[in-house]
């Protein structure tokens, strides 16, 4: 149990990402080292979703966990069709956790992301403005250094952003070609290029010799 008045923040720890039969399950994405601790019965999570919502601003509480074919799949109370369990799809869930317990590793709150410099190749190259939550992956809107009106899409991906500091207030990408600058034309090789135009004096003695 928390102490009284003790900080605290949220987790997020996973994203709905589809109905699963017909009884009000759903499948789930998971932001979490430990989804049996985290999604166990009577666990209340807070719900992101769009302001439309009929959902937004209000919990939801775990009644059963469950592997499905290797898939994390929960029930959740009053969620007892699959009608009900669409309306929540795509839903972010959010937990406390006390200030004084560690962060899981590789989750932040969206807050924390934005504002952070971007760091390529150990020069700043932009700032992250917003955090954009598709079902497929999470993506980094970085507004790159100068650009007023650019903005450049990164997968939150370990592959591409492989640090984030905090506390130093900046992430570090390792971007494929392309993501950041646009990949200049290769020149064409005119040895190779059939379009290439062919030289008067050759085409005349090519015509000559046919004759």
């Amino acid at each position: 149990m928390a102490a009284s008045g003790a900080a605290r923040t949220q987790l997020r720890v996973g994203r709905l990402v589809k109905a699963h039969g017909l009884k009000g399950a759903l499948k789930l994405e998971l932001y979490t080292d430990d989804p049996d601790g985290r999604f166990v019965p009577g666990a209340v999570f807070t719900l992101q979703v769009p302001e439309v919502s009929p959902w937004h601003g209000k919990t939801v509480t775990v009644r059963e966990f469950r592997w499905m074919n290797t898939h994390p799949v929960v029930f959740f109370d009053g969620i007892d069709d699959r009608t009900a369990a669409e309306s929540l799809v795509r839903a972010i869930l959010w937990i406390d956790q006390d200030a004084a317990e560690a962060s899981e590793e590789d989750a932040w709150y969206d807050h924390q992301l934005v504002g952070l410099d971007v760091i390529r190749d150990d020069a700043v190259v932009g700032r992250v403005v917003r955090v954009d939550h598709l079902p497929a992956q999470d993506l980094l809107i970085v507004r790159p250094s100068g650009e007023a009106e650019r903005e450049v899409l990164v997968p939150f991906v370990a592959a591409i952003v492989p640090e984030v500091d905090i506390a130093a207030g900046r992430i570090v990408v390792t971007p494929p070609v392309g993501l950041f600058e646009d990949v200049p034309d290769e020149e064409p090789d005119p040895a190779s290029d059939d379009s290439a135009p062919t030289d008067r004096a050759d085409a005349a003695d090519s015509a000559s010799s046919e004759d």
